[in-house]
């Protein structure tokens, strides 16, 4: 899989751009602010339909412009391919594919895979829970379909009974609607529950030994699924939490609750600690670059194809190991990434096959 070229109309700070790349490393570099993220985002948007920055559509498009348009061409499996996407202020996007129109975002993802890295992903571990099941469904989004399909339906139940909730302090006679909700969540939320579980199993088979790589085989790591709520109990919890949801007005049981861990222990040592609640800022890093890493393996893994890599200025957040671990894991993985100097890459001696000087919304190849 590799991203030919790229065509913007009117988004964020790009009037017009056509920018080719290289099947192999492309860096895009430039003082603050110039719009070397907004390339990326345009190609996290092609893939994922959303901004890597939860940004709504008005938000992207060029002030003063209703519109923007996005052209993505593609070649995989040695097919070239094309994804318009058309975003609008006062409408929901439009997306076609090879100029056919599809209706639903499940058309899409899957065709372009793409791993994202920012310096805010570094944060993933010791920040809140909905940042790693963010990373989890983000991912199997990507690889699943069927999870796409459970999630989205989950998603909706789960809002449809909270508006329940919210109704039966003015009609606590429907409250045995609860049941019908109650259902169809636990239907939906298992499924997410047991494709979570083989997807965390999954990265630890990958993650063990890239993390002892980058611990300078000093430190083994595995994540552990720490669901809310067990398939076997789902029901008996779901029903037993009726008093606590209508007095919250919220549904407190269920996936949207779930959160993952991450547990170092020293390779001479079998005590293992929380990396979250009490490891050192430096084994956080090295716990969340692991866990990027892991996520480009194991879709090489499941699509028997490589993603895109999009490296968004974190080089500068990492240390010289760390730098040289993560660019001689690259491999054969066509990557882009933003930087403000090129000091990092003549340091590492890293190969690079374009470079791109970025400026004021303007690109030119150096």
């Amino acid at each position: 899989m590799i991203i030919k070229s790229l065509e913007l109309s009117n988004y964020r700070n790009y009037e017009s751009l056509n920018i080719v790349f290289d099947k192999g490393t492309n860096i895009l570099y430039g003082d603050n602010a110039q719009g070397k993220t907004n390339i990326l985002e345009a190609i996290y948007l092609s893939a994922t339909t959303k901004s890597h920055k939860s940004s709504k559509d008005s938000d992207i498009i060029e002030f003063g412009s209703d519109e923007a348009h996005i052209r993505t061409y593609l070649l995989k499996d040695n097919i070239d391919t094309r994804v318009d996407m058309h975003l609008r202020k006062s409408k929901s996007k439009g997306i076609a594919i090879d100029g056919n129109k599809i209706k639903k975002a499940a058309e899409l993802l899957g065709l372009l895979n793409v791993v994202f890295f920012s310096p805010e992903d570094l944060s993933i571990i010791k920040n809140g829970p909905a940042e790693r099941r963010r990373f989890i469904d983000v991912e199997l989004c990507q690889l699943d379909n069927f999870y796409l399909y459970n999630l989205n339906h989950y998603n909706k139940i789960v809002n449809q009974r909270n508006h329940l909730l919210k109704d039966l302090y003015h009609n606590p006679e429907l409250k045995e609607t609860l049941k019908i909700w109650d259902a169809q969540l636990i239907s939906y939320g298992s499924k997410i529950i047991e494709r979570r579980e083989q997807f965390i199993k999954q990265l630890n088979e990958i993650i063990e030994s890239i993390h002892l790589g980058l611990s300078g085989n000093k430190e083994h790591l595995e994540i552990k699924y720490e669901p809310n709520i067990s398939i076997d109990e789902y029901e008996r919890k779901l029903n037993s939490s009726w008093d606590k949801d209508i007095k919250l007005k919220q549904t407190t049981i269920g996936p949207h609750r779930d959160d993952i861990a991450f547990y170092v222990k020293s390779v001479d040592c079998d005590n293992e600690i929380d990396v979250r609640k009490f490891g050192s800022q430096g084994q956080q890093r090295t716990a969340a670059l692991s866990l990027k890493l892991s996520e480009i393996e194991i879709v090489k893994k499941i699509t028997n194809d490589t993603p895109v890599l999009l490296l968004d200025d974190v080089l500068s957040e990492l240390d010289s190991n760390r730098q040289n671990y993560l660019l001689n894991s690259i491999g054969n993985i066509q990557t882009i990434i933003t930087c403000t100097g090129l000091d990092e890459f003549v340091n590492n001696r890293f190969e690079i096959n374009k470079v791109f000087k970025v400026k004021k919304g303007t690109i030119e190849e150096a």
